[in-house]
């Protein structure tokens, strides 16, 4: 216990380093998503109508029910700081967790049992030092949050199968514990479904095969309905809003839907080992330059074989393939799912949804710890220090090299935000000058940042969450729809976007056009003022 809390004050002043320089930079809300995220939170109590259902259908809820306690304050909700936090303690949560799940796999073999602590810090530290990880978790993205839940699931998998045919509480509680996680991970992410599938297989298994003891098959039962629960509630609250259960995945704003509209290249699309080869690629290149990301994956291939050789009569060694779970996953997703992935170094050439290759960061970090520790209980254990420090060097050196090349992560959020920076900043200055307590109508999918950044509560900003969503196909007695029909009986400014939804529906028939703002690169925006008096507005 010491060893962890240890480690986790060593990962908190580590996750406030790297927040305060990317605070300090103006870099927290560059992503799209970040702010997106940040926003569908905050939308659950400040808009015309908050409740449950602003959480919207395409992400899961868990990351915005968690940020709501921390955007509550108006400072921390425009600075995108409250949005951060979640991310952080789970960053911490994470480095802990591998620190746990490697030293753990370490002491089922007597071999590496002595080591186990030192294999556990080794991988620890590729995990924690990894540049693209610590920006990531500066920011308001999920994967910080997913990694976390991921890792304690499969922790305290690992104790649940060390426990079998042991003391008969030590099992149960790891399985309810690893029941909680996964429950949470699949609120999180789309992955974690993947995860509970695999997962509730095993425990499926080891019941039915590994012991007829009726108090086990009753507690795999038990995991079981824990971890369906999840996706089932996710996918009856899209049934009774939406109209469809999987709205979320072939919805209008779907990555079916987006893709359709965007037409992004997707070179992985219909082909299982070319989208496999693509995120493969991501992954080695969030901790390496170049070809050595070859390295890395050499190394997970070598300790995953090791530790299957040697967990052979042990049913740990289930928790070995689990790491590399993303892969099928992501491959799938990449080829069937309407999910593009690029690397810098692959057609497109372009950088696009890199911080997915994270994933299969707990594998990276689990091998180097594992190979560390076998080297260190074999012939050359006289020489622990030495190739600790060896160890240690190559991952500074590997790591180094990403600081200088930027990290991907960092790079694709910067990116990201010089596309929308030039129309975003123009239309921010823009609206700064207007009356401080006018009601807006806009589309907030695109460019929900503008008011977030103005600090405008979004209880002033009519716009397309404001409607009845589970009247279908529309609902001319919706706030969204009233408004659009009629802007002057309830809005003092209308903003559009070229071919957003404001912009295709609003009817101008007494808009005053106030001012037409240009961005390089980017269709013009339109700031148009009604009839309505600011003071009469509702």
């Amino acid at each position: 216990m010491q060893q962890l809390t240890r480690i986790g004050m060593l990962a908190s002043w580590v996750s406030l380093g790297s927040f305060f320089y990317y605070l300090t930079h103006g870099e927290i809300l560059m992503h799209g998503d970040a702010t997106a995220h940040i926003n569908i939170a905050r939308r659950v109590f400040d808009s015309l109508y908050p409740g449950p259902l602003q959480l919207g259908t395409v992400w899961l809820p868990l990351p915005h029910l968690l940020m709501i306690p921390f955007i509550w304050p108006n400072k921390l909700w425009q600075t995108g700081i409250g949005g951060s936090i979640p991310s952080m303690i789970a960053y911490v949560l994470s480095v802990v967790g591998i620190f746990r799940l490697a030293s753990g796999l370490l002491q089922v073999d007597e071999r590496t049992r002595p080591v186990a602590q030192l294999g556990g810090f080794v991988a620890a530290f590729v995990y924690a030092a990894n540049p693209n990880l610590l920006y990531v978790q500066a920011t308001a993205l999920t994967e910080p949050l997913f990694l976390a839940f991921f890792i304690w699931a499969i922790a305290y998998f690992t104790d649940f199968v060390r426990a079998l045919g042991g003391k008969d509480e030590v099992e149960r509680r790891a399985l309810r514990k690893c029941a909680y996680c996964v429950a949470a991970a699949e609120l999180t992410r789309y992955d974690g479904w993947f995860l509970a599938g695999l997962l509730g297989c095993l425990v499926l298994t080891i019941a039915l095969w590994r012991s007829r003891n009726p108090f086990r098959r009753r507690r795999a039962l038990r995991f079981l309905i824990a971890i369906a629960a999840a996706p089932v509630l996710w996918l009856a609250y899209n049934r009774a809003v939406y109209g469809n259960a999987l709205a979320f995945a072939n919805g209008p704003y779907s990555a079916k839907a987006i893709e359709a509209r965007v037409g992004a290249p997707n070179p992985g699309a219909h082909h299982l080992w070319v989208a496999a080869s693509y995120f493969l690629k991501s992954a080695q290149i969030t901790l390496a330059v170049g070809n050595w990301g070859r390295f890395w994956l050499l190394v997970a291939a070598g300790a995953t074989a090791l530790l299957i050789w040697r967990l052979r009569r042990q049913a740990a060694a289930v928790v070995v393939f689990l790491l590399w779970f993303p892969l099928p996953f992501y491959a799938l997703s990449v080829a069937y799912g309407s999910v593009p992935l690029h690397v810098p170094t692959w057609w497109p050439f372009a950088v696009f949804n890199q911080r997915f290759g994270l994933e299969l960061l707990p594998l990276f970090a689990v091998s180097a710890g594992t190979l560390v520790a076998a080297l260190c209980s074999g012939r050359l254990v006289a020489h622990e220090r030495k190739i600790t420090a060896a160890a240690v060097a190559l991952v500074v050196a590997s790591y180094g090299f990403v600081w200088a090349a930027k990290p991907l992560c960092w790079l694709e959020a910067a990116r990201n935000w010089e596309m929308r920076r030039g129309l975003d900043t123009a239309v921010q200055l823009a609206l700064k000058e207007l009356p401080a307590d006018a009601v807006y109508l806009m589309d907030i999918c695109e460019h929900v940042g503008i008011i977030e950044r103005l600090g405008i509560p979004l209880r002033r900003v009519v716009n397309n969450e404001d409607h009845r969503q589970w009247i279908r196909p529309a609902d001319p007695e919706g706030t969204w729809e009233r408004v659009l029909s009629d802007p002057d009986r309830y809005v003092n400014y209308v903003i559009t976007f070229d071919g957003d939804l404001v912009d295709k529906g609003v009817n101008r028939a007494n808009l005053k056009l106030l001012e037409v703002i240009h961005a390089s690169g980017q269709p013009p925006a339109r700031i148009y003022q009604t009839q309505l008096p600011t003071n009469q507005s509702r």
